[in-house]
């Protein structure tokens, strides 16, 4: 083989390991039918959250993942595009979720989510949490609330004398 084209491969396969472990968060779909445009837009709204989507070639991929991530490599069949997360949490997972239910043509089949291979049923699950910010809320209103209970019980009580 041509050392040029080996000097390419060994590149993407680089690529995609930085890729990986800056975002620690990779989201495999399929996107057999998307138009360029659509592929465009969908590019344009996870940059927005800091989220990169790529199409690599799937063996270079499983030669990036394929060690270090054991069973990727039951994901990497047919047209795939990267989605590189650095937090799934901050709506960039929400956004390609809320994405693919409108285009059927995009399908999520799995990746690594915090460095553990998952199937698309859990990266589902997980794009439907809250946000960070959201979840810091919820916790500090349940931790909030005991007090406020004691003191609206206390203000009764003293408006009953």
């Amino acid at each position: 083989m041509n050392q040029d084209v080996l000097k390419q491969k060994e590149s993407v396969v680089n690529e995609v390991k930085d890729l990986t472990h800056d975002n620690n968060n990779v989201v495999v779909c399929e996107y057999r039918g998307l138009t360029v445009a659509q592929l465009s837009g969908l590019r344009r709204d996870l940059a927005k959250l800091e989220a990169k989507a790529n199409v690599y070639k799937n063996s270079l991929v499983s030669r990036a993942l394929g060690e270090e991530y054991e069973g990727i490599d039951a994901y990497l069949a047919g047209p795939n595009m990267f989605v590189f997360l650095k937090d799934p949490t901050n709506g960039s997972l929400k956004s390609l979720t809320k994405f693919a239910r409108r285009n059927e043509n995009l399908v999520i089949k799995g990746g690594v989510i915090d460095g553990q291979v998952k199937d698309a049923d859990y990266i589902k699950v997980l794009a439907n949490l809250p946000s960070k910010e959201g979840l810091v809320s919820m916790l500090l209103s349940v931790l909030q609330a005991p007090m406020r209970n004691l003191a609206y019980s206390l203000s009764q009580v003293s408006e009953k004398k």
